[in-house]
C-alpha cells in the first residue's frame, strides 16, 4: 500500500468553504494507490493499458512503474512528414497511426486539429517501451476509437514491446485490445492477450449526388474536382457521413463494360478502422454485379499494398508496381505541390475480381 500526501496551506478562504458541509480536514491531502502488480517488460507482451477514472491513480501509476514518455517536439514551420525521419519511415509512421491525409503530412504541427496533433505526437514518439498518460483524452471519441485500432495494428506490425497507455475511457479497449489491463476502480488486473475483439463497423453505402463530394474533397490527396458525369456513393456510420467513393466509364479499345475508380475518401477521423478498404470493395461487388470490369490505379501504399496482397480480390494488371514516367509531370493533381513530385512515384494497378463479402 502507498500512500500519497500533500501539506495544504490553511487560510480563511479555506476554512470559510469547508465550513458550511462540516468538512473535517487537518491540511493534509491523503490518497491511498490501488495496489498494482505491475507486469514487467520482459518483452513477453506488447500493450498494457491502466484505465479508470480522473482521479484514480493512473497517472501515479503509470509514472512510477512505466515512467512517461516525455512530448516530442516540433519545428514550427517545417511540415511534420519531414520531422519523423525518411520519405519511407514518415509514411510509414504517420499512416501507422491513422494518419493518412496527405494533405495534412504537409502542414507544420501548430497548424493541425486536436486530433491530427494527437496522431503526429504517437507517430513521432511510440516506440519499444514506452508510456502515454491520457491517451485518447483530447480527442473525440471516433478518432479515439479508430486511433487505438491503428496503433494497435502499428504496434503488432512493428512487433513493438511494452508499449504502455493510460486513459479514462473505457471505450477504447476493444479498438486498443491490450494484452493486460488494470483497472483502478476495482484493482482488478486482467490478462484477454487476443480475446478481445473490435466491435464490427456497419456501413450503410447509398448513391448519392456529386454534390456530396463537398463534404470530402478537402480530404482527398488528388485535386479537390470532381468529374460530374461520375456515379457516386457515400459510407454512413451510426448515423454520419464517414466515406466516399466515384467511378468513371473507362473508355478503351479492347475493354468493354469496363469503369474504374474515381475517387475515394474516408473523413480523417475515421481512418485507421479500414473503412476505405471496405466501401472500395463493396462499389467493386456493385459493379460486377451489374455485369461490368471494374478497375482501380493509386499511389497510395496502404490501400495499394493491400490490394496487393490479397489477389483472390484485386488482381494486379499489367502496369501493376510501374512508377509515374516523366510525361505525367504536367498533370494537376496534388494540391499545393509541385506537380513534379508525381514522376516515378509507385502506382498501384488492379481489377476487382470477386466478391470481397465485406
Amino acid at each position: 500500500m502507498i500512500e500519497l500526501s500533500t501539506i495544504v496551506d490553511k487560510d480563511s478562504i479555506l476554512e470559510e468553504i469547508i465550513i458550511p458541509f462540516d468538512y473535517s480536514f487537518d491540511g493534509t491531502s491523503k490518497y491511498i494507490l490501488p495496489e498494482f502488480q505491475s507486469p514487467l517488460r520482459d518483452g513477453t507482451w506488447s500493450i498494457g493499458l491502466i484505465v479508470g477514472s480522473s482521479g484514480s491513480g493512473k497517472t501515479q501509476l503509470l509514472s512510477r512503474n512505466y515512467g512517461i514518455t516525455q512530448e516530442p517536439t516540433w519545428e514550427h514551420n517545417k511540415a511534420i512528414c519531414s520531422q519523423l525521419g525518411d520519405s519511407k519511415e514518415s509514411i510509414e509512421k504517420l499512416t501507422g497511426v491513422g494518419l493518412s491525409d496527405v494533405p495534412s503530412w504537409v502542414k507544420p504541427y501548430h497548424v493541425l486539429s486536436n486530433g491530427q496533433q494527437f496522431r503526429a505526437r504517437m507517430a513521432k514518439s511510440i516506440g519499444d517501451n514506452t508510456s502515454f498518460d491520457e491517451f485518447t483524452s483530447v480527442v473525440d471519441r471516433n478518432v479515439a476509437k479508430s486511433c487505438s485500432n491503428a496503433i494497435n495494428r502499428y504496434i503488432h506490425n512493428k512487433g513493438l514491446k511494452g508499449v504502455v497507455f493510460s486513459s479514462c475511457h473505457y471505450d477504447i479497449i476493444e479498438y486498443l485490445r491490450p494484452d493486460w489491463i488494470f483497472d483502478t476502480l476495482t484493482g482488478n488486473l486482467s490478462f484477454p492477450r487476443g480475446c478481445l475483439q473490435r466491435p464490427p463497423i456497419e456501413l450503410q453505402i447509398s448513391r448519392c449526388e456529386t454534390n456530396c463530394w463537398r463534404i470530402f474533397r478537402d480530404h482527398h490527396y488528388l485535386s479537390g474536382d470532381i468529374n460530374k458525369a461520375c456515379r457516386s456513393w457515400v459510407a454512413i456510420w451510426d448515423g454520419a457521413p464517414v466515406g466516399f467513393v466515384s467511378v468513371l466509364p473507362m473508355p478503351s479499345g479492347t475493354l468493354k463494360n469496363a469503369w474504374r475508380e474515381h475517387r475515394l475518401c474516408v473523413l480523417p477521423d475515421y481512418r485507421g478502422l479500414g473503412i476505405g478498404v471496405k466501401i472500395s470493395n463493396a462499389v467493386g461487388d456493385i459493379m460486377l454485379g451489374k455485369g461490368y470490369r471494374y478497375y482501380s490505379k493509386t499511389s497510395h501504399p496502404i490501400l495499394g499494398e493491400y490490394r496487393n496482397s490479397h489477389p483472390e480480390i484485386w488482381r494486379a494488371t499489367g502496369k501493376n508496381g510501374w512508377k509515374r514516367p516523366e510525361k505525367y509531370s504536367s498533370n494537376k493533381g496534388i494540391k499545393g505541390m509541385n506537380n513534379k513530385m508525381r514522376i516515378n512515384t509507385l502506382s498501384y494497378s488492379h481489377e476487382y475480381i470477386k466478391n470481397s463479402t465485406v
